[in-house]
């Protein structure tokens, strides 16, 4: 965005996450006026989403993510390159050092190698530590876990895989418990390979964050026809879960 502004090209940045990208990660974006598209898991989701901006970044909770420039903004950071007077290999105006950058990404696939660099490039240009950089967001403390069930195809979802369209049931179940919780959100989604469901929560501690889940594996079992043991039902937390 700094390089953008320094440049003057007017290119839209939009970033692209799936579900399990942590909510307090999107409040910031949203709170910065960055466009956050949410798509259902799986690289070729995002990927194929994140063409839709200018520019496009998309990160999945297991790793795999990039930036993608599209031929409008390629041809213009290209030309805003060109245009630049300087001739100091080190001293490169923003548009040459965007153009740098957008060179050193690899747009084909997610790159590890090349994202840690994008980072560094980032963090030099910002003028931050590793610390600074962890700082400007507070994760929610979150939980995984799978409830076994008969057949997981009883599950179908909806806005991402965010909501739960079949068994009816389910998603007005999980709603009543997530409201029980300050910035409480869970969704659940079947797995593509085994006959299991996984659940995710998240809210403002640990403790929240556990129970939430523990409760939202019950409702799963519970309208989803489990199989197996049902999961322990939690004990009540007491009153209204607020922030700590």
């Amino acid at each position: 965005m700094d390089y953008l502004q320094e440049a003057k090209l007017d290119l839209n940045v939009g970033v692209v996450q799936t579900a399990y990208a942590n909510g307090a990660a999107t409040k910031v974006l949203n709170e910065r006026n960055i466009p956050v598209a949410c798509t259902s898991t799986g690289v070729k989701h995002l990927h194929h989403r994140a063409k839709d901006f200018e520019i496009g970044v998309y990160f999945e909770a297991n790793g795999h993510g990039t930036v993608i420039f599209n031929d409008k903004a390629t041809a213009a950071i290209t030309a805003a390159k060109d245009a630049e007077s300087t001739a100091d290999p080190i001293d490169l105006g923003p548009a040459a050092q965007l153009w740098r950058y957008m060179n050193l990404s690899n747009q084909a696939v997610g790159d590890a190698c090349a994202d840690l660099c994008l980072v560094e490039i980032a963090l030099r240009k910002k003028k931050w530590t590793v610390q600074d950089w962890d700082r400007q967001c507070s994760f929610l403390p979150n939980r995984l876990l799978k409830v076994k069930v008969c057949d997981r195809r009883v599950i179908t979802t909806t806005n991402a895989e965010r909501q739960v369209t079949a068994p009816e049931s389910l998603q007005p179940a999980i709603d009543s418990l997530v409201a029980e919780y300050d910035e409480g959100r869970s969704f659940v989604r079947p797995s593509g390979t085994e006959d299991v469901v996984r659940v995710y929560a998240e809210a403002t501690t640990q403790v929240q964050a556990d129970h939430l889940a523990d409760c939202v594996a019950c409702a799963v079992y519970d309208h989803a026809n489990g199989s197996g043991g049902r999961p322990e039902e939690p004990a009540p937390l007491g009153a209204k879960r607020v922030k700590t």
